[in-house]
């Protein structure tokens, strides 16, 4: 039988857990070598918590403030244990702190092949983004200012004014190039002239 350094194991699996806000998937663990039976003794002592389906988090750990974002991201894993989604509309907006509301639901964006029903809360918005649309947020995924306010620019649950608002923050704080607000401004101002007014969230 091979040797397992338990202490070793929990120093590996704490550490990535850390850099996961606290969280793994029972794949990493068994790939830090715990496997199931090693994970159901440590549940049952309290060390480890189940999180979700195959996710789990060491309380010992403190959360982070986009904890509940974190969960939803695990949830999106697909087959190979990555997760897919990536945080988009006005849960991104809200992130790069360009809203002038709190958003309602979370928003994310998923391959067009992705098959999950989303929790409650949870809007999901199917598409093929490009590597250059999304970038590293925290622990997980966000779409790029950019790609964000192109997406909410024929939203029409968006207010135009606090659209409006949001570009020119953008382009105020060097988050998106001035040569990109005036496309985006037409854009949200054709949307509008088609659509009533919605100020939902």
């Amino acid at each position: 039988m091979k040797y397992r350094d338990t202490k070793a194991a929990l120093r590996s699996l704490t550490a990535l857990a850390a850099s996961q806000g606290g969280y793994f998937t029972a794949s990493q663990a068994d790939g830090k070598g715990y496997a199931y039976p090693h994970l159901s003794y440590h549940l049952s002592r309290g060390n480890f918590e189940r999180a979700g389906r195959g996710l789990y988090r060491i309380p010992t750990l403190p959360l982070t403030e986009h904890d509940d974002l974190i969960r939803l991201w695990f949830w999106s894993r697909g087959r190979d244990d990555q997760p897919q989604a990536v945080f988009s509309h006005k849960t991104a907006l809200a992130l790069y702190d360009l809203a002038e509301f709190i958003p309602t639901s979370v928003h994310m964006t998923v391959p067009k092949s992705f098959r999950k029903r989303p929790p409650k809360g949870c809007v999901l918005h199917k598409a093929s983004l490009e590597k250059r649309d999304r970038r590293e947020f925290d622990v997980f995924w966000a779409t790029t200012p950019r790609r964000t306010l192109e997406d909410l620019a024929t939203d029409p649950s968006m207010p135009r004014e606090q659209f409006e608002q949001a570009v020119t923050d953008a382009q105020r704080r060097g988050l998106v190039r001035k040569s990109d607000t005036s496309p985006l401004l037409s854009r949200s101002r054709s949307a509008h002239r088609k659509q009533p007014r919605n100020g939902g969230v």
